[in-house]
C-alpha cells in the first residue's frame, strides 16, 4: 500500500473540504475558544494607545485598511462630509472600473459633484481642477481624476481628521490596533497539504481556527536560512509584503516564528502554484 499517496489524497481531501467550509458557511470551521480572541477590548484596557497610535492622516486613514473604512463610516454620519466621502469612493472605483465603463462612471461622478447646480457639489473643488475634468471627459483616462483626488484629501485632512479623533469611530480604531498588537502563533492555523516547495522550505495551505479563512503559510526552516545566509532576504521579504496592499500582490496576514522555522502567513491565490524563494 502506498502510504505516501494515502496521505496525500487525505491532505487533499481535508483541503478541499475546508476550501468548500469557506466558500459555502465558514463557521463549521471555527474553533469557539479561538473565536472569542477576536473579540475587541473594553476601551479602559487600550485606552492608553490613543496617543501611542500612528493618527497621521496618511497612515490612518490612507494606508490602514480598517481606518480607511472607519473614517469613510465618520464621513457618511456628518452632512457637511458626506458629499466629500461619496466623491472620494466614486473616484476609488473609477479607477478599478472596466474600460468601457469608464465613461458612464466619469459623467456620473462629473453631474452629481462637478456641476455648481447638483445638490452634492464640492464647493472645495478649484475651478481648474473642474474644468480639466470637463474637458478631458471624453479621453476618460486613468487619471481623469488625479488632481480633484489630491485636493479632496487635502480637504478632508484639515477639515475631517481632528473631528474623526474626536469620535466613537477613532476609539473603535484603537481598540481594532490593540487586537492586531496581540501575538500569533502556529496555534491559531490548523495545516493542510503543500502547495509548494522552495530552497528554504514549503508553502502550506493553512486554515485561521478562527475565522475559516483560508490562508498559503510559507515556512522558511531557520537551519536553511543560517546555512545559505539568507535571513536578511527573509526579513526583506517580510517587510515589502507587510507595507504593500494592492489587489493584484499577495499580502501578508500575519508573521510569527516557531523554534524551526519563520512563518509568512499571505493571501492564497486560487489556481496559482506559491513557490519559496530559493
Amino acid at each position: 500500500m502506498d502510504i505516501g499517496g494515502l496521505e496525500n489524497v487525505v491532505a487533499n481531501s481535508a483541503y478541499v473540504s475546508a476550501r468548500g467550509s469557506v466558500d459555502g458557511s465558514a463557521a463549521t470551521m471555527r474553533d469557539k475558544k479561538m473565536r472569542a480572541r477576536l473579540k475587541l477590548p473594553h476601551i479602559r484596557d487600550c485606552e492608553h494607545m490613543k496617543v501611542t497610535v500612528d493618527s497621521s492622516f496618511n497612515n490612518m486613514c490612507l494606508k490602514q485598511p480598517i481606518g480607511k473604512r472607519l473614517f469613510h463610516q465618520f464621513l457618511q454620519s456628518h452632512a457637511s462630509l458626506k458629499h466629500a466621502g461619496e466623491l472620494w469612493t466614486g473616484i476609488e472605483e473609477y479607477s478599478v472600473c472596466p474600460e468601457n465603463d469608464r465613461l458612464q462612471k466619469a459623467r456620473k461622478i462629473m453631474n452629481t459633484y462637478y456641476e455648481s447646480s447638483s445638490k452634492s457639489f464640492c464647493s472645495f473643488l478649484e475651478e481648474k481642477a473642474i474644468v480639466r475634468v470637463k474637458e478631458d471627459l471624453k479621453n476618460v483616462r486613468g487619471d481623469l481624476f488625479k488632481e480633484s483626488e489630491k485636493q479632496l484629501l487635502k480637504h478632508l485632512e484639515k477639515e475631517a481628521l481632528d473631528g474623526f479623533k474626536n469620535s466613537m469611530y477613532f476609539l473603535r480604531y484603537v481598540q481594532f490596533k490593540w487586537l492586531e498588537s496581540q501575538p500569533v502563533d502556529e496555534e491559531w492555523f490548523m495545516e493542510f497539504r503543500v502547495l509548494g516547495k522552495g530552497g528554504f522550505g514549503e508553502v502550506f495551505a493553512c486554515q485561521a481556527k478562527a475565522t475559516g479563512k483560508m490562508y498559503a503559510n510559507k515556512k522558511l526552516e531557520k537551519k536553511r536560512l543560517k546555512k545559505r545566509k539568507g535571513y536578511q532576504g527573509a526579513i526583506v521579504e517580510k517587510r515589502i509584503l507587510a507595507k504593500v496592499h494592492s489587489r493584484f500582490i499577495v499580502t501578508l496576514a500575519y508573521a510569527f516564528q516557531t523554534k524551526t522555522d519563520l512563518c509568512l502567513v499571505m493571501t492564497i491565490m486560487n489556481g496559482g502554484d506559491l513557490r519559496c524563494s530559493s
